[in-house]
């Protein structure tokens, strides 16, 4: 019989635990690692701050679970007593020898730097309960050098604003392929109606000719043939795709990079139903050559329909 192999084989490859990013991110305090836990909680990470070092292999085997929708996570370990140093190292041996993968994120800054930023928000270092800041600085320095040697990426945010730091995240830690990270919205819309409240981007696209005022295309819209040939074989036309495409390509990068998740682009005609229609699939189209997620709405396209 075969059917008791088969079905073991099947059983087994269903309980097959899915494999888990696991972003470990540590360093001195004050250095920055709220502000980078914030950064991977954007990106979709699992997130937990200031977790204990010896429930880090428990995370990664609930994450791992048949079922689970969390495939990444990045936590936070920092050394609040002198035992994090033997408890981490440990953990992390158990994660290697378990064949899970991690990476090793490590935020240091210059110890005239962690001073004043502790003095400036008058906390007191977790380490420095009886002696001075620099002395806490000092102990946390030497506790955690055995980890900052394993680092995958040690960042110095001495002379970095947090947006600077989270800029650093996404080009050298995360995900080569970024535009993963962008989802763009095209829509196209009539000024008569308003141009929409949450768009980014603006562009007015009324300096076109204008297919209403020719008689067999008036009561089509962007969405037929005859109207979008209409409109992109005007010079106009080619000469303003020329120059709003580079422009864009250009533009979805930085929105990223400045933490922004979703942009939303917005074309505007007279009534929203011919000329913004029209270039607000070719600004599609465009996009996704380029790899992003790109979604299309027309939000006025029957409006001036209803009126005719």
């Amino acid at each position: 019989m075969t059917d008791g192999p088969d079905m073991s084989v099947e059983h087994e490859a269903e309980a097959t635990p899915a494999p888990v990013e696991l972003v470990l991110i540590t360093g001195l305090a004050g250095a920055g690692r709220s502000e980078a836990i914030h950064t991977f909680e954007d990106l979709g990470y699992f997130c937990i701050d200031n977790l204990p070092p010896a429930l880090l292999g428990q995370v990664v085997d609930l994450a791992a679970l048949p079922g689970s929708r969390i495939a990444k996570v990045a936590v936070v370990c920092d050394m609040r007593t002198m035992s994090f140093f033997g408890a981490l190292l440990e953990e992390l041996a158990r994660l290697e020898a378990s064949g899970n993968a991690f990476r090793i994120l490590y935020l240091q800054a210059a110890e005239k730097v962690l001073v004043n930023r502790f003095k400036e928000t008058r906390r007191r270092h977790p380490l420095a309960e009886t002696g001075s800041i620099i002395d806490g600085i000092q102990r946390e320095q030497e506790g955690l050098r055995e980890v900052r040697r394993r680092a995958d990426l040690i960042v110095d945010t001495s002379d970095m604003l947090p947006q600077q730091l989270r800029t650093v995240i996404r080009q050298k830690f995360l995900s080569e392929d970024l535009k993963d990270d962008l989802a763009i919205t095209v829509t196209s819309f009539g000024f008569k109606y308003g141009a929409p409240i949450d768009a980014d981007i603006v562009m007015d696209v009324r300096f076109l000719p204008n297919p209403f005022y020719i008689s067999r295309l008036r009561h089509r819209t962007g969405q037929d043939r005859a109207v979008r040939d209409y409109v992109l074989e005007r010079e106009e036309t080619k000469t303003f795709l020329d120059r709003w495409q580079p422009l864009l390509s250009d533009l979805a990068p930085n929105y990223l990079a400045e933490g922004k998740h979703h942009l939303s682009v917005a074309l505007g005609c007279t009534g929203g139903m011919h000329r913004s229609v029209v270039l607000a699939q070719e600004t599609a189209k465009y996009l996704r050559g380029l790899g992003y997620r790109v979604s299309v709405r027309h939000r006025d396209i029957t409006k001036d329909q209803e009126w005719m």
